[in-house]
């Protein structure tokens, strides 16, 4: 396993200590809004100081992205006129607690993600769920494995029996006006919205969804997630077929036969 990997692996176990000792007593866990039907709590905060902390330690010169903390660029190096601004060859692209609602509710959906960008191209992943003690982990080139097991997404041939992971921000008006979302979840066998973006990813890498589709979605929420998925086998693209959903938060995510019809969808 990559050290890289390795390290990523202790910061999210670390984070996820810190969610699963706060769940214990939600009652306790101070909650604010970052606005409409979107919650912060300090749990949140802690497990990404804490991811922070621990890849700084081992990798002071990668830059970071965080849900929280936003953008940290890489600090200049010593002797350089560098003020620090320019982007570091490495990036990590953080979400410390995807499914923020469901943790404050008791609804025990949600995961850590840690990702490291290297030079602009995704190069390893980690989505862990401290609830079930499940670690998803890739690396580009390398596979993907859950606690340890290869895994591979769904062997699904046909649409109409495919369940489909979904991240449609006010579905229910949004799937009725927009044949394109209301074709698209009404064909499958069944649509579902766990709630966290990162684990319906996951779920995609392991064959419990066959597939997933997701709008206004920010990098931390796709980054390791979609790594998984192509290290699994499966396909990532935008709603055009092109390769941009890291940075339009627009993204299908599926086996290699569901993803065209999924497209064919899109272009309506």
């Amino acid at each position: 396993m990559h050290p890289m990997l390795n390290t990523a692996i202790k910061a999210a176990r670390l984070a996820g200590n810190i969610i699963n000792r706060a769940s214990l007593d939600l009652e306790n866990v101070s909650v604010a809004r970052k606005g409409p039907k979107n919650y912060v709590t300090e749990t949140d905060h802690a497990a990404e100081q804490a991811i922070i902390d621990t890849l700084r330690t081992a990798y002071p010169d990668h830059s970071f992205l965080g849900e929280e903390s936003g953008e940290t660029a890489a600090p200049a190096k010593a002797g350089s006129s560098d003020t620090g601004n320019d982007a570091s060859e490495f990036q990590w692209i953080i979400d410390p607690l995807d499914g923020t609602t469901n943790f404050i509710h008791g609804f025990p959906a949600y995961a850590v993600s840690v990702a490291l960008l290297h030079r602009g191209q995704l190069a390893h992943a980690v989505i862990y769920d401290p609830a079930r003690n499940e670690l998803f982990t890739a690396s580009r080139g390398s596979g993907a494995f859950l606690n340890d097991r290869r895994i591979r997404v769904s062997g699904q041939l046909r649409y109409h029996d495919a369940l489909i992971g979904t991240h449609v921000p006010g579905s229910a008006s949004e799937v009725t006006v927009n044949p394109r979302f209301s074709d698209l979840l009404g064909d499958c066998a069944a649509a579902r919205r766990i709630g966290s973006t990162v684990l319906e990813l996951a779920y995609v890498a392991c064959g419990r969804l066959d597939a997933f589709c997701g709008v206004n979605l920010k990098p931390w929420d796709l980054a390791a997630g979609g790594l998984l998925v192509l290290e699994a086998g499966g396909l990532v693209s935008d709603f055009d077929g092109e390769q941009s959903w890291l940075k339009t938060g627009s993204v299908l995510a599926a086996t290699p036969k569901l993803l065209p019809r999924m497209l064919g969808y899109m272009a309506r």
